[in-house]
């Protein structure tokens, strides 16, 4: 009898075991179900919903004016056009992207994207829409720095987007501040961008830098820049009338490509110029409304305004 009850006992014990095996793996399971996030969310386009990556790992960036939103967010970006490459603040993050257009939709098919991030005026969008979930954005439907905020919560970073927007406010906000305890409550700045030989002046809202010296720091314009470039964004001119629009700073950004205007003496008597109140930069670095293009900007302005 002895000699029956102890295989029965083993027999009885493996099978208790086993029990327990599987109720502990089911437990697992059931747990990792529960804190995985969902591998697509909906997001709100200005289209309507579209189901999206939670967080997408193969980007395609068919709008320059948002590759920067993207970049600053830590989101892998496998392909960008042309425009987006000219800034040079951006080299680093994108040595190892394809360059590619709106009117290569085999390109960016061959880059196997799980997400596309376009203007609403990109062409072909049926077709990339085809290819992966195919997110618009209306240039200035939403200030630029809202518009960050809303590339956060499509990446599934709204918490940090807002964080940085939060800390990019109050520091720039001082820079002006600062500026006009040193220059007067009063200073007035001019944002000048001259590039393949065209020359125009710049409203609030129009890159360049416009955001942060006008909405952030709170400095002024010059009635002139108001009347002509605020509707628009931008007001185009020559040098001949540019002494009507400058204020007492200038921020000029040009390509590099033809100078010639700053040997004028129509220039050289300039207010501002005369007394080396001028702050420039690379245009390609200037173009855009980004966190990295406007860190870059601020730490400029504070530097020139304030000789730090």
């Amino acid at each position: 009898m002895r000699k029956l009850f102890m295989p029965l006992l083993i027999v009885f014990m493996i099978i208790m075991a086993a029990c327990g095996n599987n109720n502990a793996n089911n437990t697992a399971q059931q747990e990792s179900s529960t804190t995985t996030e969902p591998e697509f969310v909906t997001y709100e386009s200005e289209n309507g919903p579209i189901k999206v990556p939670a967080k997408p790992e193969r980007v395609v960036m068919l709008s320059s004016g948002y590759v920067g939103n993207v970049l600053a967010l830590d989101v892998p970006v496998v392909g960008v056009d042309s425009w987006a490459v000219g800034s040079s603040l951006f080299a680093d993050k994108l040595k190892d992207v394809a360059i590619i257009s709106e009117d290569d939709v085999e390109g960016v098919l061959n880059l196997e994207p799980d997400l596309i991030i376009a203007s609403s005026t990109t062409a072909n969008l049926e077709k990339f829409k085809e290819i992966a979930p195919t997110i618009t954005y209306t240039y200035n439907a939403l200030d630029y720095l809202s518009q960050h905020v809303e590339i956060g919560k499509l990446v599934g970073k709204e918490a940090e987007a807002q964080d940085w927007v939060n800390d990019f406010k109050a520091r720039a906000k001082q820079a002006g501040q600062d500026v006009k305890a040193k220059h007067g409550d009063d200073v007035t700045v001019t944002v000048i961008e001259h590039y393949a030989k065209q020359m125009a002046v710049f409203g609030n809202n129009w890159g360049r830098g416009t955001e942060v010296i006008y909405q952030e720091m709170g400095l002024g314009m010059t009635d002139k820049v108001a009347e002509m470039a605020l509707a628009d964004g931008y007001y185009a001119l020559s040098v001949e009338v540019l002494p009507e629009y400058a204020g007492d700073f200038i921020v000029l950004s040009d390509d590099g490509s033809d100078n010639s205007f700053k040997d004028t003496d129509t220039y050289k008597n300039i207010p501002a110029v005369s007394k080396g109140h001028v702050i420039e930069a690379n245009a390609a670095d200037f173009f855009f409304n980004d966190p990295i293009t406007l860190e870059f900007q601020l730490q400029l302005f504070i530097d020139g305004f304030l000789g730090k």
